[in-house]
């Protein structure tokens, strides 16, 4: 080989190191820490970057991306003395590649153990139920804590969640035991006011119902009894525009008494007082008609033959047979007068009836007149 060759290769190699040392191309998102003669010369950004050969190097690459750790299950004694254990998950963001690099020697075991310390500080103050109940709160306290002990090592806490809070077992059968008789008494309550108000509307819809079958049954009579009193004075106007005798009034009155006797209460019934008047009016008519068909035998003031002749014996039998003449005229008159009666009361029947139908009362004159 030719002697000029060689060194000509070897100062060609040299070359190529050099360069390649000597470029850097840094990734988006990335940050390199430069030592030159191993103290800290600068922080190597994005793109394309030139150092001096064996001279500068690179310390660490960071990662300036926000990141997610997710620490491990940690005891923690509350305010009344449980232990519970609580996982965290922590994002955070590098802010200062050199401080991330040179303030603290592993970043994420001091986030970690100032997490821990301070959800333990935080945690103590407070009892189990209000831990459960205050997951904002911590998280927001915990924020703080870490925010401002990691500015220094050029880390920023984004944000601080408790993942999970997990109480002893024997906590948690109470737990289940006093939610389950807080769900019962909530149940039985719900279910007592639904009985409460079920009762109440039925109440006041029997009310209400008992209330518009009264008023119903008021209507009903205040009608029933317009209807009758209207019933009763178109008869009473009828009568007394037809002028009716009084004996049909005393026949009629008499003539309604067996209805009494055929209603519910038929144990016993009371016969008013006006019977004796009425049984008179009746008497004295059909007496005063019967002695007008006597026969002049049978008048008083005529004596004949036989009581001329002051027998005793015969004069007993002529009595008998004259009342019997009697007993057939008065039937017969009485008779008479039922069927003069029934006429008066059809026709102030009819009367009744034309005047509802044509409102002008029309008079007309009993038969017999």
């Amino acid at each position: 080989m030719d002697p000029v060759v060689i060194p000509i290769l070897v100062a060609a190699l040299v070359v190529v190191f050099l360069v390649a040392a000597t470029v850097r191309i840094v990734p988006q998102a990335r940050r390199y820490n430069i030592e030159r003669f191993g103290r800290y010369r600068r922080t190597l950004q994005p793109g394309l970057n030139l150092v001096l050969p064996v001279a500068d190097r690179i310390n660490t690459k960071l990662d300036v991306r926000e990141q997610v750790y997710s620490s491990d299950p940690k005891p923690v004694i509350t305010e009344d003395n449980l232990v519970v254990n609580i996982d965290t998950v922590l994002y955070y963001q590098i802010t200062d590649p050199r401080a991330a690099a040179y303030e603290v020697a592993d970043y994420l075991q001091a986030i970690d153990q100032l997490t821990v310390t301070t959800l333990r500080n935080v945690i103590g103050s407070m009892d189990l139920e209000e831990t459960l109940t205050s997951r904002e709160e911590i998280n927001a306290r915990l924020r703080t804590v870490l925010d401002d002990a990691t500015g220094k090592w050029g880390i920023r806490v984004n944000r601080v969640e408790i993942k999970a809070i997990d109480p002893p077992h024997t906590i948690k059968e109470a737990m289940e035991k006093q939610m389950r008789a807080e769900r019962d008494k909530r149940a039985a309550i719900l279910h007592a006011e639904g009985e409460r108000q079920a009762k109440i509307l039925t109440a006041e819809g029997t009310k209400q119902k008992d209330i518009l079958e009264a008023q119903g049954t008021q209507q009903a009579m205040i009608l029933r009894a317009d209807g009758e009193a209207k019933a009763v004075e178109r008869v009473f106007q009828a009568v007394h525009r037809n002028n009716a005798d009084p004996k049909i009034l005393a026949y009629k009155y008499l003539e309604t008494l067996p209805h009494l006797a055929q209603s519910d209460n038929n144990t016993f019934w009371v016969i008013p007082g006006e019977l004796t008047e009425a049984v008179r009016a009746v008497t004295s008519a059909f007496g005063d008609q019967s002695a007008m068909g006597l026969p002049a035998s049978a008048q008083p003031g005529k004596e004949t033959a036989s009581d001329a002749d002051g027998g005793s014996g015969e004069g007993g039998a002529p009595e008998l047979e004259a009342g019997s003449a009697l007993s057939l005229d008065a039937a017969t008159a009485a008779d008479e007068a039922a069927r003069q009666a029934a006429a008066a009361v059809s026709d102030a029947k009819a009367e009744a009836q034309a005047a509802s139908a044509s409102q002008a009362p029309v008079r007309r004159q009993p038969p017999g007149r």
